[in-house]
């Protein structure tokens, strides 16, 4: 399963995954992932929660993000879930065609190892490709009025 976390800048993403995380790490059986593009929020997460930051990997697109994300899962069978922090920080100059095919292939990533994602994204709901929206677990919260 795949679900966004999406909204404006300042406006809680981040804190609002680091908080799924912990609770998260306080139930389930599994390993964790927290992915992000630098360490700020390492102490803000339970330590059972294995911190990745990306800053020192040179990630240009969404095809090198998954493949990324292949090698963690290779080294590590037990993960059911992986969070990501901005993801459009993480994989510059990302679009909406892209951000649905890398939505695709994250869904398969997830039905093959038997895991989630939790992502959160700098973009406003109203913004977001109509494949996506669906996927938006803080909607009521990014939706412009």
């Amino acid at each position: 399963m795949i679900k966004f976390i999406a909204g404006g800048k300042g406006e809680g993403k981040t804190k609002l995954l680091i908080d799924i995380a912990n609770a998260a790490a306080k139930t389930t059986e599994g390993h964790l992932v927290f992915i992000d593009d630098d360490s700020r929020h390492i102490y803000d997460l339970h330590y059972d929660i294995r911190f990745i930051d990306t800053s020192g990997f040179p990630l240009s697109n969404y095809r090198e993000f998954i493949g990324f994300l292949c090698g963690i899962l290779s080294q590590d069978n037990d993960i059911v879930e992986i969070f990501v922090d901005g993801i459009c920080n993480i994989v510059k100059n990302i679009d909406n065609d892209e951000l649905v095919e890398l939505i695709n292939k994250l869904q398969a990533l997830s039905v093959e190892h038997e895991l989630d994602f939790t992502i959160s994204m700098n973009n406003k709901y109203d913004n977001l490709p109509e494949a996506i929206k669906p996927l938006v677990i803080n909607r009521e919260a990014t939706a412009d009025v």
